[in-house]
């Protein structure tokens, strides 16, 4: 979606800008399941759950970094991303929404306020993703990742946030997602930020950011409604 939906009312009861994956979309199985794919092509054991929030961080070199040791050569990085990316595709149709995330989008719209949806998951593929699930109409805008991957979420966030400036204001805006990123990327538009410990960071490396964190998106929204003065 590259243009807005709904009208110039939207987001004066406070707007949420959702993460995709780990955060609306439960596919922490498939993500490690991936990784362990890619880790496969030059040998390495296999990471767990725990093990993948653990060590997780953006840029994504320095993850492989942290659980290799070393940073992968150019010709590694090329193969790995290739059976990463091969191996979540077959993966990521069984992935479904986080539990009460459908329910918690539509109460949200029914109050009358809005929200959009904010991916570093290509824009091509998250838009049949999102639809095929069934929730596209919650949202006043989707955005996916667009052009090479090194590009970052703040600088994603501000172009978001740019495209909805007729409609929502960065001090009624609280970005949910599940990785310290997403709160870099609030704070650099100026919003609010709530992190979800149900995807790629474990409790431990979200509390250092700084920012509220939850167990669950029933949380993450309570919350939101607070900051925001919707509650």
């Amino acid at each position: 979606m590259g243009t807005n939906r709904g009208n110039g009312m939207a987001g004066q009861g406070g707007h949420l800008v959702w993460d995709w994956n780990g955060t609306l979309l439960d596919d922490m199985t498939a993500v490690v399941g991936a990784t362990n794919a890619a880790l496969e092509v030059i040998g390495f054991d296999p990471i767990t759950v725990d093990q993948y929030r653990s060590w997780y961080s953006v840029p994504i070199p320095r993850f492989y970094e942290r659980m290799l040791g070393r940073l992968p050569t150019d010709t590694e990085w090329d193969e790995m991303d290739v059976a990463f990316h091969a191996a979540y595709l077959a993966r990521q149709d069984a992935c479904g929404l986080t539990v009460g995330a459908a329910e918690l989008l539509s109460g949200w719209r029914a109050a009358g306020r809005s929200q959009s949806l904010l991916s570093m998951y290509g824009h091509e593929e998250l838009l049949p993703a999102v639809r095929g699930r069934g929730i596209e109409a919650h949202f006043v805008r989707v955005d996916g990742r667009r052009g090479p991957s090194g590009v970052s979420k703040a600088e994603s966030m501000g172009r978001h946030l740019t495209a909805l400036a007729l409609t929502v204001s960065p001090e009624r805006t609280v970005v949910i997602g599940d990785a310290a990123d997403d709160a870099v990327a609030a704070a650099h538009v100026g919003a609010h930020a709530v992190l979800y410990t149900g995807g790629s960071h474990s409790r431990a490396n979200l509390e250092p950011v700084g920012v509220p964190v939850v167990d669950t998106l029933e949380e993450a929204v309570d919350l939101a409604a607070r900051l925001v003065g919707a509650a």
